[in-house]
């Protein structure tokens, strides 16, 4: 017994020593403090030591338990990931002076507009985790491009802190050939603990806006959460309106349906595109992504000309059959008339010329 209480008395204290530590690691990122701490703290959806959304958002349904959503993701889906390498083309990174979107797989996108390149949520590790040795892994053939293969950038925007949205490993090796980061407001605290300065970082709570390099960025409310460890909501999730000389763009990052939209649409709107979330959703978690046929509806709620379908296509983070995403929300946008662009990963979408639409998930 003694030695029994022994042992138990090492782990109680080994454990939290050993989490603390792994937690120090750089690739979780930091902690907002000081001015930037208090500037979130005084946000009128930060209640109870954390962000909130506009709508009441619990992660999953009151009849689903954590371990419910853990099982279906153990049993897994055959049909999950493709069982051949996915078709691609080379990227065309050349200088153009309409609004060029390219799409590499999930959310991650390059765009130019009015002679300026960004680069939203890029992530291009092999797996969208911590470490390089656990989590889902990206699909076959969706590899065709790295963070060293792009020109030099203007801005990398970064909608939000989770990884499939914000690479330690790409912000890494893009730092030195990007110059101004935007971003919603505490996630500037990770990129300070990656070597960014805050001179290279702006940062936006809902309904702000800025005038970077001709553009205008405005962050709008989503209804999604954040956090790269154990700790919720300590930094802000957006969608971003950008506006141009003569277009004007929504890029929707992760986002539930919710009425956000309409009035963003009414706002806002019309758009030429709106670059929307359409995968990795769940009757286990209803609220935080859209379902295919919803993302349709925000299409036409955003009053947007077209819709780019994305989230989907790289990874497997939930239990739908790979293609079935962008399945459904074809089917619906052919139903309610929208248009929509549904392009090969490395493709050009050129706004107002070029709307790429073969099913290539058939093939």
């Amino acid at each position: 017994m003694r030695v029994l209480m022994y042992f138990l008395g090492v782990l109680f204290v080994v454990i939290p020593l050993l989490t603390f530590w792994v937690l120090s690691f750089d690739v979780f990122g930091g902690l907002a403090s000081g001015a930037r701490l208090s500037r979130i703290q005084k946000l009128p959806n930060y209640k109870d030591g954390s962000l909130q959304n506009l709508s009441p958002t619990p992660m999953k349904p009151d009849d689903v338990s954590y371990w419910d959503m853990i099982a279906g993701m153990l049993k897994g889906n055959p049909n999950g990931a493709p069982v051949k390498p996915l078709p691609h083309v080379q990227p065309d990174f050349s200088d153009t002076n309409t609004v060029k979107v390219i799409w590499f797989g999930h959310s991650s996108y390059y765009l130019q507009i009015d002679g300026i390149k960004i680069l939203v949520d890029p992530v291009f590790s092999q797996r969208p985790s911590p470490f390089s040795f656990l989590g889902t892994r990206q699909f076959p053939g969706t590899d065709f491009v790295k963070a060293e293969d792009f020109p030099d950038l203007d801005i990398v925007l970064i909608t939000h802190d989770h990884y499939d949205h914000l690479d330690y490993q790409t912000i890494l090796k893009l730092q030195q050939k990007t110059g101004k980061f935007v971003t919603s407001l505490g996630v500037g605290a990770h990129l300070n603990k990656w070597g960014i300065p805050d001179r290279q970082i702006k940062e936006l709570a809902w309904n702000e806006a800025i005038q970077l390099l001709g553009l205008k960025f405005t962050a709008l409310p989503a209804r999604h959460f954040t956090g790269r460890a154990f700790k919720r909501n300590q930094t802000l999730w957006s969608a971003f309106v950008l506006e141009g000389k003569e277009n004007k763009l929504y890029l929707g990052g992760d986002s539930g349906y919710d009425t956000h939209f309409k009035k963003a649409g009414d706002q806002y709107g019309p758009f030429d595109l709106a670059i929307l979330e359409c995968g990795q959703y769940n009757a286990y978690w209803p609220l935080i992504h859209m379902f295919p046929e919803q993302t349709v509806q925000a299409a036409k709620d955003l009053k947007a000309k077209v819709l780019f379908p994305v989230h989907w296509g790289k990874f497997k983070l939930a239990m739908h059959d790979w293609n079935e995403p962008i399945i459904r929300a074809t089917r619906q946008a052919k139903l309610d008339q929208v248009a929509v662009t549904t392009p090969i990963m490395g493709e050009s979408v050129i706004v107002d010329t070029s709307y790429p639409s073969k099913t290539w998930w058939f093939d």
